[in-house]
């Protein structure tokens, strides 16, 4: 088959071990980004199977329709609203995907909420730069840790906080909390009061369109001065603009940030790294070496499968029935 992987930044994918199980196909790997219909359908013009980096490229029904010779999209991880599943099933395009363990954005996350709460970068820059102590940092033992979310990713975090002696305690829906309390967590008493009292607050929502701008501007006006707020999830759980305003204002503090809204950024483009108070990092959660061979060793064995005839991991089944 006709394999284009649009977004592979670090060139990497090839050094994969998995690559092995593209041996015999015809792939064409690129390291950049490009956004928009024309430039997407030039790049997938021949392809009959795209592999997708998580989320980087978008692919609607409007470019679906420039792409008469597609016939699968392999999906590394889970399938999010960056690609329209029923506009491909619709055009007889099969879907794949497979799963991530979490252990990747959970272990990043954790590691962002240290590097913040002793500045570590700001004191590594300094001492680069010929200067030494800058900074008096803050432990995290018998500090407050906030989890907002109590999935695979959040139970993992809610765990770590337990480990280094946070009071750790959960918010989120019906269900998250539930399981939150059999593996003995607090629940917050209130929205409010997990805002208000939570010394470290870390996101771990999945986006979807009731999620979208959950955190708002009166929560983050409710954070503690000395309050760090997380997110590894998605940019946009947090209305828009609020966050740098709440930065600006000083509630909450400090913000670490691994996602944005419209990603690359190039250029420092975005107004969160003209911020002395937040720790910006470039979308590292699911970037590890582990994590990218499992990611891509599932889509490239979905795609085998599907050129042998033997299709698997298919989230619309009945595409197979439209035919191509």
């Amino acid at each position: 088959m006709r394999i284009v992987i649009p977004d592979d930044y670090q060139d990497i994918v090839r050094r994969l071990d998995c690559w092995q199980l593209l041996q015999g196909q015809e792939v064409t790997v690129h390291h950049d980004t490009v956004k928009g219909v024309d430039a997407l359908a030039e790049r997938f013009a021949q392809a009959e199977a795209i592999v997708l980096t998580r989320e980087r490229s978008v692919i609607t029904a409007a470019l679906l329709d420039r792409l008469p010779q597609l016939r699968i999209i392999s999906q590394t991880g889970a399938v999010a609203a960056h690609l329209d599943v029923a506009a491909c099933t619709e055009r007889g395009i099969a879907v794949a995907a497979g799963e991530g363990a979490g252990t990747a954005t959970a272990e990043l996350a954790w590691g962002l909420i240290l590097a913040s709460a002793r500045r570590l970068v700001d004191e590594a820059n300094r001492l680069k730069g010929g200067q030494w102590q800058g900074h008096v940092g803050y432990k995290l033992q018998g500090r407050r840790l906030g989890v907002w979310s109590y999935g695979r990713i959040g139970k993992r975090v809610a765990e770590y906080g337990r480990a280094f002696g946070m009071q750790v305690w959960v918010w989120g829906g019906p269900d998250s909390t539930a399981r939150a309390r059999s593996d003995g967590f607090e629940v917050a008493p209130s929205r409010d009061a997990f805002f208000e009292q939570t010394d470290v607050l870390s996101l771990q929502i999945r986006l979807s369109p009731t999620s979208r701008g959950i955190v708002r501007r009166e929560d983050l006006a409710r954070m503690k001065p000395s309050a760090l707020i997380v997110n590894t999830s998605r940019a946009e759980l947090i209305e828009p603009g609020a966050l740098v305003d709440a930065l600006k204002a000083g509630r909450p503090g400090f913000a670490a940030v691994d996602t944005f809204e419209d990603e690359p950024i190039l250029g420092a483009s975005h107004p969160l790294l003209a911020l002395p108070n937040a720790l910006c990092t470039p979308h590292l959660g699911f970037v590890e070496q582990d994590n990218y061979e499992n990611y891509y060793g599932t889509a490239f064995r979905n795609i085998v499968a599907f050129a042998a005839g033997t299709p698997q991991g298919l989230v619309n089944p009945e595409a197979l029935s439209r035919g191509r």
